[in-house]
């Protein structure tokens, strides 16, 4: 199975201390975020859990913890857009994660590091010029690095256009130049460029709309064939019957929890807001076996059913 570590919150950011400590544990606990009385124990046992996937926006802290996670086969997204601090007040600045980047790639190889330039939004100071010339620099700095980006146009949400009233829509005639663009200039770096829950409307322009966290992503990141078996719960654009939306990606399970990230992304969805984030950080401890708060009395907790996908049958190819 997958355990995934970042669909919530960013936990190599801001948690990777209690990350570590779970993974010395060998087990996790998780809340529900919708019926908060179920909670599940996930073991963190290599022979189950085949790959380890994060999503983050910051892999530094993590990086002197990669000889202890040699152990599990790993897959990274990290995202990096050229955004300044009055839409991501604590990321750091793009360049700080590109040498992150580096290291990382260096460190768990190419296969298993995917950069994320998402969510695309157009404004005054981010017009389509500027995205289309940032995002070739980029493209210059990650050669090598890794051999896809993957991109998405902003979503809105309730809670985005909440705390965010100025944004807006990415038009069809924006999405369609950043989609032939990107494309002739990720191609000019060796970089696949994929569309994220986008549909199919990319894809004669060169963009791989197959989805971003496919079950052959993986498959390359890890070494191995997965006889993969799909979590039920996530979301629809991500499922096989949102196929039309690029969906055919493994999500895993994931051990995060969200009004945690740090961040305050301005177009962030999984923090409601900020005095909900504030809350939560007051909750967390490093040595509880759960993100935010620990078990109550009378709380019980269901073991999760965990086996490896790895197909370990021989073939012929």
């Amino acid at each position: 199975m997958i355990i995934n570590t970042g669909m919530r919150t960013d936990i190599p950011a801001f948690y990777s201390q209690w990350l570590m400590n779970r993974i010395r544990a060998g087990f996790v606990l998780v809340r529900n975020p919708f019926h908060l009385e179920m909670i599940t124990r996930y073991e963190l046992d290599p022979s189950v859990v085949d790959c380890l996937a994060f999503c983050t926006k910051n892999p530094e802290p993590m990086l002197k913890h990669l000889g202890e996670l040699k152990k599990y086969h790993q897959f990274w997204f990290v995202t990096i857009t050229p955004y300044g601090k009055e839409i991501e007040p604590n990321v750091p600045p793009k360049e700080k994660v590109m040498e992150s980047f580096a290291a990382l790639s260096n460190a768990v190889g190419i296969d298993c590091v995917n950069w994320r330039y998402d969510p695309i939004l157009i404004d005054s100071t981010y017009t389509l010029e500027r995205h289309i010339s940032d995002f070739e620099q980029m493209c210059r700095t990650l050669s090598g690095y890794t051999k896809v980006c993957v991109i998405s146009f902003i979503d809105l949400y309730e809670k985005v256009i909440r705390n965010f009233p100025q944004v807006r829509s990415v038009t069809p005639r924006e999405r369609i130049t950043i989609g032939k663009t990107f494309s002739e200039i990720g191609s000019r770096y060796g970089i696949t460029v994929k569309a994220c829950a986008e549909g199919k409307e990319l894809e004669k322009y060169g963009i791989d709309c197959g989805g971003c966290m496919t079950k052959e992503t993986l498959e390359a990141a890890i070494g191995s064939r997965l006889a993969v078996v799909k979590n039920k719960s996530q979301r629809s654009e991500c499922s096989p019957k949102g196929h039309l939306l690029g969906g055919a990606c493994v999500l895993g399970n994931d051990i995060g929890a969200y009004n945690t990230c740090r961040h305050f992304c301005k177009y962030c969805y999984a923090n409601y807001d900020r005095e909900s984030v504030r809350r939560s950080a007051s909750l967390h401890d490093p040595l509880s076996p759960m993100l935010v708060g620990d078990l109550r009395e009378g709380e019980s907790v269901h073991q999760a059913n965990q086996k490896s996908w790895i197909d370990r049958q021989l073939t012929l190819f």
